[in-house]
């Protein structure tokens, strides 16, 4: 998930009563939500360590574990130090941080694993990927029900409230305008009027006793209703995937083909919408399915056959560069298109088809250059 929405769960966590446990709690418990992406340093490693090393360690059972114990140990060390300095008593109570920190570290990996990009956590002993598929990377209605619960409860001195005015311009202008600005963005109606009628909501309830009735139980309603949430989504999965399934065994069938797996994956802000990839032996289909109907008024059905003859042999060369083997390492539905023939050099165009298509640009595609054997017409190294 995007780190907006980990901080929330983090603050949620907080103000839900774990902010009682010791001084410095609430801070804690945001880095601890967010503390796995630290793994976003491989960046300043290029583009391929970045993508190599993202969704790796940090996010595993492993390295979440070793994150959630380092990091309240390091609040504790310092609080000690400063208490020294000061000649004072060290007021953080470690052992309450460190279930804190244990607890809120957790949240990371399994919201992760609710989209589709996905997670390795048996790192470093077993590399598989594991997605859930039930959740966009980010997700307006969940950004609502954490935002507006902790706004209730951390809005009281004009800093806060400055923070929290500029948090929801910012995101309510995503959500409600960006959709009129990018074709390509299709948020619902139905949710934009849910996001302006929250909000309102929670402004309004903002200028009541509500806060004070409520207090803490309010942002534990709210991390209880993303549960909720996701089991509603679950159930949705469940009937798009079977959808996708019976249309990917159409296809199949059609072209004389053998299915080999299909997935559902979530779009943004849109639980009725679902973007379904399916592989065969011979190609890979990506078709959007909305519940109730198959390929509706939607992105059209794609086909993107897999490399035969000369091209399959160009095309497992490529996947020996070093790059190649990071992307493939990767990619959930890699796909791979040939351009050109083995008479000079060859174009061999890789991309997760989840993401973007061959030929692309950008971390989700690779292009590598073949040169070609002219004797014998197979590849002989890459470039």
């Amino acid at each position: 998930m995007d780190n907006l929405t980990h901080s929330l769960v983090g603050l949620a966590a907080a103000k839900a009563g774990l902010e009682r446990w010791s001084p410095a709690a609430t801070t804690l418990c945001v880095l601890a939500a967010n503390a796995p992406d630290i793994d976003v340093l491989s960046v300043f490693g290029g583009r391929w360590a970045s993508l190599h090393y993202h969704r790796g360690i940090t996010h595993s059972i492993v390295g979440a574990l070793a994150l959630a114990i380092l990091l309240p140990l390091i609040f504790y060390l310092v609080g000690l130090l400063v208490s020294r300095i000061r000649g004072n008593e060290n007021r953080l109570k470690f052992r309450k941080l460190l279930l804190a920190s244990l607890l809120v570290t957790a949240t990371h990996p399994l919201m992760d694993w609710t989209n589709n990009y996905g997670l390795r956590p048996f790192l470093p002993w077993d590399g598989r990927w594991f997605y859930g598929d039930l959740v966009f990377i980010a997700d307006p209605l969940i950004w609502l029900a954490l935002a507006g619960a902790t706004f209730l409860l951390t809005s009281r001195t004009w800093g806060q409230k400055t923070l929290w005015t500029l948090l929801w311009l910012v995101t309510s202008a995503g959500v409600i305008l960006l959709p009129f600005r990018n074709p390509n963005i299709a948020i619902p109606l139905a949710v934009r009027v849910i996001w302006f009628i929250g909000l309102v909501s929670f402004i309004i309830a903002r200028n009541t006793r509500i806060a004070e009735r409520w207090g803490r139980a309010i942002p534990a309603l709210a991390l209880i209703s993303i549960v909720i949430y996701w089991g509603a989504l679950a159930a949705l999965h469940a009937r798009a995937l079977q959808l996708a399934e019976a249309e990917a065994s159409l296809l199949a069938v059609q072209n004389g083909e053998v299915l080999a797996r299909v997935a559902a994956m979530p779009e943004l802000g849109n639980p009725l919408k679902w973007r379904c990839v399916a592989e065969t032996d011979r190609a890979v289909y990506r078709f959007d399915t909305s519940l109730g109907e198959i390929n509706g008024n939607h992105a059209p059905l794609q086909r993107y056959p897999k490399p035969e003859g000369d091209a399959a042999i160009l095309a497992t060369r490529a996947a020996q560069d070093w790059r190649s083997k990071i992307f493939l390492d990767f990619a959930r539905f890699p796909v791979a298109r040939v351009e050109g023939d083995c008479m000079t050099e060859a174009l061999v165009q890789f991309a997760d088809i989840r993401f973007t298509e061959p030929g692309a640009r950008g971390s989700f595609a690779l292009e590598v250059r073949v040169e070609c054997d002219t004797e014998n017409g197979s590849g002989q190294g890459d470039r």
